[in-house]
């Protein structure tokens, strides 16, 4: 195996690894800044208002787009399992 070959698998991993992550890293960021606003402007500072929101939007990110994200990761596990006889080579 080239390192070449190494580096691209680790590049298209990075790919698959943001892609899978940024809906949800991207729905919680929305919601943390619109609480901490709300928070803000209302100068509540409890924990749990903005914990419970946080995970309910994480939850319903999950619920959308979970087959979408599980299919992204199976394809890319399947694309490495195909590849393992070129490496024994």
């Amino acid at each position: 195996m080239s390192p070449d070959t190494v580096i691209s698998i680790g590049q298209e991993a990075l790919k698959v690894t943001s892609l899978i992550s940024a809906p949800i890293l991207l729905s919680v960021l929305v919601i943390g800044v619109v609480i901490g606003m709300f928070q803000a402007a209302t100068s509540i500072n409890e924990m749990t208002l903005s914990f419970v929101p946080k995970l309910l939007v994480l939850a319903l990110v999950l619920m959308y787009a979970g087959g979408w994200m599980l299919s992204v990761l199976v394809e890319f596990t399947q694309r490495i399992f195909e590849m393992i006889p070129d490496f024994i080579r």
